[in-house]
C-alpha cells in the first residue's frame, strides 16, 4: 500500500514541470521535521470520538452520535502510512531521477501508448528505489511500538510491542532479550536478500 501510494507523488515530482520543484522538495522531507509521535498523536484529533471526521459527520446531519474509529488495525495502518510514506517517497523520487527523461517520450514516438511507455520503460527502471522504499518501510514497521500503542486495540501488538512489554511492562529481561534477537535476525535476513539481489547503492543516494 505504501509502495502505491508513495510511488505517485514521487513520479509527480520527479516529472513536474513546476519551475520551483524545490519547493515540492521541501513538502517531500517536511514530515522529517516533525516527531512521529505527534504525527501519529494527530490521527486522535482526525478520527477520535471528539475528532474533526465526527465533528463534520454530525454537523452535516449524516450521524447522530461519534462513529468509532480509533484503536483497531485500520488506524494502525493509517498511522504506518502517514509515519513511514516519506521514506518511501523519498527513495522512489531518487530512483525516478536517476532515469534518462527522454526515455518515455521515445518509447511513445515508436508506437507505444503512455500507460505501456511507463509500464515497460519507466517502472522497471524505478525498481531499486520501490525496492529500497519498501525495504525502509518493512523495517522501520517490524520494530515500531508507538503507533500501534497509541493508535491500536488490545489485538494490535506487533513485534515491538511484545519486546517492550516483556522488557518494561514485566520485567523480563531474557525473554525480551529473546524476542529482540529473533527481530533482529529476521531483519537482518530481509537486508542481506535484499543487499544480494538489489544492492544497497539505492539506499546510499537517498540520504547522500
Amino acid at each position: 500500500l505504501a509502495a502505491v501510494l508513495g510511488y505517485i507523488p514521487a513520479y509527480f515530482v520527479a516529472n513536474t514541470v513546476f519551475r520551483q520543484k524545490w519547493l515540492l522538495l521541501l513538502l517531500l522531507i517536511l514530515p522529517f521535521w516533525v516527531s512521529f509521535i505527534i504525527r501519529t498523536l494527530s490521527w486522535i484529533h482526525i478520527m477520535g470520538n471528539q475528532g474533526a471526521i465526527n465533528g463534520v459527520l454530525q454537523w452535516l446531519g449524516i450521524t447522530d452520535a461519534p462513529i468509532q474509529m480509533m484503536f483497531n488495525e485500520f488506524t494502525v495502518i493509517v498511522g504506518f502510512i502517514h509515519v513511514f510514506l516519506p521514506y518511501m517517497i523519498l527513495n522512489v523520487y531518487v530512483s525516478l531521477e536517476g532515469i534518462d527523461k527522454n526515455l518515455e517520450p521515445a518509447a511513445r514516438t515508436l508506437g507505444c501508448t503512455p500507460w505501456q511507455a511507463f509500464l515497460e520503460v519507466t517502472l522497471p527502471l524505478s525498481l531499486p528505489g520501490l525496492a529500497a522504499g519498501c525495504l525502509l518501510v518493512f523495517v522501520l514497521t517490524a520494530g515500531s511500538y508507538v503507533t500501534p500503542l497509541i493508535l491500536g486495540g488490545p489485538n494490535d501488538y506487533l513485534f515491538g510491542n511484545l519486546i517492550f512489554d516483556a522488557m518494561i511492562s514485566e520485567v523480563n529481561w531474557p525473554m525480551g532479550a529473546t524476542l529482540s534477537f529473533a527481530l533482529l535476525v529476521l531483519l537482518g535476513l530481509v537486508v542481506l536478500i535484499y543487499s544480494r539481489f538489489m544492492g544497497l547503492n539505492q539506499l546510499y543516494k537517498a540520504f547522500n
